[in-house]
């Protein structure tokens, strides 16, 4: 039976109640006569208890509450199995139980304030509101406290002797504590300690701390980064990664930390994290790093660097502004950075180039233009060179019809379809070194260039079934600077001769119409072959022209011509111009008359599948050839032949194979060196081409569950229907919700013993299901290489890239992941890199290795998972330093 909301009167517990009462639920009233002297409360609010079993009461003036029982008083409250009052003194005594196995259940749990504690036996003062504990478990933060006694303060705050402070939800028996022979406990605050030690696997370590401070802390709170140390042969023993971290609100935070070695070298770093919820969110991270390695009196092996890196991302959500869009992907650093910090000397050769990119858009409702600003950085650190652009400005007119009436009544007109679009683009950029970067000159250096790109065409329909479009461009380039060349007699070469600095007008323009339609074929098997059903195959015939005058004509200012006497005394005219080298490059020379073809192929069949319907698959997804005719030429008038073949073997996996064949022959001029010749090979050879380069990429991916989508259905057996289960369970379940009715539903003990997370199959054996991916890239070129003289051919010339990596999990707490790459020129590994960590529980221990190459180097940790013990850890790291002989 439930025997609730019974409440003792604020007079006292034994005021309330007479001492022959066994009905906990009725309030007898005094029969004797009222005291004329009023009596002083002896509780400031009622006592509210309730049981779900029973509630007795003794002639000791004693009342036992059994089965679930409850006590409430102010703030405070204590659930148990078992507990007992006392009516003269104000004590609460709370217990466990026993079932009839002798297995405990029903621990107590006291909660004061929104904090709560678990314990095994506690007595608790109402009068006082303190109270003696034994064996209590509570959670702070991150962490667990369990104290064998304790004792609790009316300030909310308790002693405690004999306690465990640990981060290992495994109570009974932690993987580690730390053993605090008596401290405060402040909940939500800190705890204070006295001398303790550390102790891994109930094995007491030699590593103790006469005082300790834990704090707590339910919001973000600015401390102390405590240092990681370390030992590097060419810049001595080090501290690194230590400082002090801001919490600045909720919205910003940041840390600032150092680096110093014993032998001179040192950083800083300052790193952010900022996020408005609906509106933006990125980080920053910015390092400077002073190298020193050697002595200064040695100049042989003395060398010093300065170096600085800056990472920065942005992203606004689009809730923000529907408009005007700001991101960031900014990760920009000197070329030696990588060579000199050690956390990035195992990455440094996959992260040969870098990208930065920096975009602001702006649109505007109700109009077709959109303003885009943005700044670019491409940095190689093989050869240190930097390529920027900043800023890049560019406005765009989406394409609009400026002849259409806004409310069409009848057929659409003929010039109702054309259409016209427009751009303008301001670039600023160059191309250096890093250490050149900022030494540059803005004027001389620096590249500054617009453009403006007008265009107009329309699409028509001509016999139904064939789509012409007309097309007119117009471009217009404005340049800071012209450069003017001529040829040097002593150098035998061409100079740059002067270059004026002013503004400079070039333009072009072109025409051209096109023609396209598309042809289908079906092609029905007679015979049944399988379950094929038909294929289908797409024809797309496309044929352009495409014309523009010769620019290198002087009325058109783009060219300007020098002449000189070459080593054999002939007389050379060179045409060039002198904005070839500028960022939107010059008009091309030579008048332009191209009759352009294109041929685009496309495969499919549609097979049955086993439930009578039908599915298609690709044979061809795209089979592309393409080449052209230049009708104004005076030589070599058929272009390259290209070839493009995409096949789509499955969902996740299309190979893309690229060709490129020369129509023309080869041969030599009169000074040995080779030289195209204005000869078809269809004429000579009987063939059209040559193949002269092409390319070949797949980066395919398998994971565990690959083969069995190729070679199997997965699992045979089906899974278990819930809703189908025997009105048994369901009987069951209604007894359960019957008897945990009115009354709050008991969560899961801290002193229960740790479940196993494991899943077992349908015999009770352990599932250990192998986890592993595997991927590659590889890319195959070929192109030409040495002349043949023999053969008048170039010979050919193949180059292979490869790079794999992967990742195995042969147990939920075993992970090895691998990134490498091979050198087919050299033969061997070119670099690789292996990680391997293992989760223990509350613990983990990873290693990074680079076995071998330039950069090999390990890096061991041993670190506790919790974060707010992070400085509890072992690390170890070693790697090839300029002291180390060479084994090659």
């Amino acid at each position: 039976m439930l025997l609730a909301d019974t409440v003792i009167p604020s007079a006292g517990v034994a005021d309330s109640l007479p001492h022959d009462s066994i009905n906990a639920g009725t309030a007898l009233q005094d029969t004797a006569a009222q005291d004329t002297v009023p009596k002083k409360a002896a509780l400031d609010a009622p006592v509210i208890y309730e049981a779900n079993d029973s509630i007795v009461f003794s002639s000791g003036n004693m009342g036992y509450l059994y089965g679930d029982s409850k006590v409430d008083y102010q703030t405070m409250s204590i659930k148990a199995e078992n507990i007992s009052m006392s009516m003269d003194s104000s004590i609460v005594h709370a217990s466990y139980g026993l079932d009839s196995v002798g297995q405990e259940f029903g621990y107590p749990i006291f909660s004061d304030n929104g904090t709560e504690y678990e314990m095994k036996n506690v007595s608790y003062n109402f009068k006082s509101k303190k109270g003696y504990i034994r064996h209590v478990i509570t959670q702070q933060g991150e962490g667990y406290i369990v104290a064998d006694r304790a004792k609790k303060n009316a300030d909310d705050t308790f002693f405690m002797c004999d306690g465990k402070y640990t981060t290992c939800d495994d109570h009974e028996h932690p993987h580690f504590y730390m053993m605090l022979t008596k401290a405060k406990v402040r909940p939500k605050k800190n705890v204070i300690t006295g001398p303790a030690y550390l102790v891994i696997e109930d094995l007491p370590l030699p590593l103790a701390i006469p005082f300790g401070f834990f704090p707590f802390s339910e919001k973000y709170s600015s401390g102390v980064i405590m240092p990681s140390y370390g030992d590097d042969m060419d810049r001595g023993f080090n501290l690194r990664d230590g400082g002090y971290y801001f919490a600045i609100n909720d919205n910003y935070d940041l840390a600032l930390t150092g680096e110093i070695y014993t032998k001179g070298s040192w950083g800083l770093s300052a790193r952010s994290t900022y996020k408005y919820r609906y509106r933006r969110s990125g980080s920053f991270n910015m390092n400077y790093l002073y190298t020193k390695i050697g002595d200064r009196d040695i100049p042989e092996s003395f060398s010093e660097s300065k170096d600085f890196s800056l990472n920065w991302t942005h992203s606004q959500d689009p809730k923000a502004n529907m408009y005007r869009t700001l991101s960031a992907s900014v990760s920009y650093q000197t070329s030696t950075y990588s060579r000199n910090s050690l956390n990035q000397i195992a990455n440094m050769e996959t992260s040969a180039t870098r990208s930065s990119t920096v975009t602001l858009t702006q649109t505007f409702p109700d109009s077709p233009f959109t303003i885009s600003l943005n700044a670019t950085a491409n940095q190689n650190a093989r050869d240190s060179s930097v390529s920027m652009t900043l800023p890049n400005l560019s406005v765009t007119m989406r394409r609009i019809y400026p002849f259409k009436r806004k409310i069409m009544v009848g057929d659409e007109k003929w010039y109702e379809k054309i259409s016209l679009d427009y751009s303008f683009d301001f670039k600023n950029s160059i191309n250096t070194k890093d250490d050149k970067l900022l030494k540059s000159s803005l004027i001389k250096d620096w590249q500054n260039a617009a453009q403006h790109k007008v265009s107009t065409g329309a699409t028509f329909s001509l016999f139904k079934y064939l789509n012409i479009s007309p097309n007119f461009t117009y471009r217009e380039r404005w340049y800071t600077k012209k450069i003017l060349m001529d040829w040097d007699p002593s150098l035998q070469k061409t100079v740059t001769s002067d270059t004026t600095y002013g503004f400079h007008r070039v333009y072009d323009f072109n025409y051209s119409v096109s023609l396209q339609t598309k042809l289908y074929g079906f092609y029905e098997p007679v015979f049944k072959i399988g379950k094929l059903q038909k294929i289908r195959h797409v024809f797309t015939p496309s044929i352009s022209y495409s014309g523009s005058p010769d620019f290198s004509e002087a009325r058109y200012g783009s060219f300007e011509r020098y002449s000189y006497y070459n080593a054999d005394g002939d007389l050379v005219e060179n045409i060039y111009s002198p904005y070839q080298n500028n960022i939107f490059g010059a008009p091309s020379a030579g008048k332009q008359g191209n009759i352009n073809f294109s041929f685009d192929n496309n495969i499919e069949m549609k097979v049955g599948t086993d439930n009578d319907s039908t599915k298609i698959i690709s044979l061809i997804d795209n089979f592309g050839v393409s080449f052209s005719y230049n009708m104004a030429a005076d030589k070599y008038k058929w272009s390259d032949i290209s070839t493009n073949t995409r096949l789509k073997l499955s969902k996740n996996l299309t190979v893309n194979i690229n060709a490129t064949f020369d129509p023309y022959t080869y041969g030599l001029d009169k000074n040995g060196n080779p030289e195209k010749r204005n000869e078809l090979r269809i004429k000579k050879y009987g063939t059209l081409g040559r193949l002269k380069s092409t390319g070949y990429s797949i980066s395919p991916s398998i994971n565990q569950d690959t083969f069995k989508k190729w070679f199997g259905k997965g699992d045979d057996k089906p899974k278990k229907d819930k809703s189908k289960d025997n009105n048994l369970d369901d009987y069951d379940s209604d007894l359960a919700s019957e008897d945990t009715e009115g009354r709050e539903e008991r969560k899961g003990s801290m002193f229960d013993k740790k479940k196993d997370s494991g899943t077992y199959d349908d015999d009770g054996y352990l599932r250990s299901e192998i986890k592993w991916n595997l991927s590659f890239s590889y890319g195959m070129n070929y192109g030409y290489g040495d002349f043949d003289k023999e053969k008048m051919e170039y010979k050919g010339k193949i180059r292979h890239n490869l790079s794999f990596n992967g990742s195995i999990q042969p147990t939920k707490n075993w992970n090895f992941s691998f990134t490498s790459g091979y050198d087919f020129d050299a033969k061997k590994i070119s670099y690789m890199n292996c990680n391997i960590s293992r989760n223990l529980h509350c613990w983990n221990i990873s290693a990074s290795l680079v076995p071998f190459g330039n950069y090999t180097s390990y890096f061991v940790t041993l670190r506790v998972n919790s974060s707010m013990l992070q400085d509890l850890k072992y690390e170890k790291r070693g790697r090839r330093t300029s002291y180390d002989p060479a084994w090659d």
